[in-house]
């Protein structure tokens, strides 16, 4: 009778192994690499995937100011913030914080808003490290290339 059973195993925190994973952003849409890397950080490229563990692996992103844009959306995309105080909204362009001093937090942004929120959210955010140039000091972990391009290619319909 067990042979005709089908069970679903569900991963548990401490079977689960991370691996170290580098992407450079160097060309890359916003969007597209954001999207793969939010389901690397959850773990959805596993087999082992289990929604409420956080079973991803940790991604190390450079040259994240040589981001990039399609059509118009550099000039038009706004990032919104508020100060708490009445009429205190601010308003900035996507163009002015990537030629600002943290160009790596409109990848950051992009890939929060695309990661579930709550604690296990905000658990694998923090597997996530985005350096605007070449050098990282995550070279001790070994770390994977992650060749997002290729992937992109890959997926698109004719290609």
């Amino acid at each position: 009778m067990k042979a005709l059973m089908k069970t679903t195993k569900s991963a548990k925190p401490h079977e689960v192994e991370k691996k170290w994973h580098i992407v450079d952003a160097d060309g890359l849409v916003v969007g597209r690499a954001a999207s793969i890397i939010a389901n690397v950080l959850r773990g959805k490229h596993k087999t082992s995937f289990t929604p409420h563990v956080d079973c991803g692996d940790n991604v190390v992103v450079i040259n994240a100011d040589k981001i990039r844009f399609t059509s118009n959306k550099a000039k038009t995309k706004t990032y919104y913030k508020h100060t708490g105080y009445a009429g205190g909204i601010k308003a900035v362009t996507a163009e002015k914080v990537l030629e600002g001093r943290f160009p790596e937090r409109v990848l950051e942004k992009a890939v929060e808003r695309m990661i579930p929120r709550g604690p296990l959210g905000r658990e694998q955010m923090r597997n996530l490290r985005i350096f605007k140039g070449t050098e990282h000091p995550h070279g001790a972990q070994n770390p994977e290339v992650l060749d997002i391009a290729s992937m992109n290619r890959k997926n698109k319909v004719g290609a």
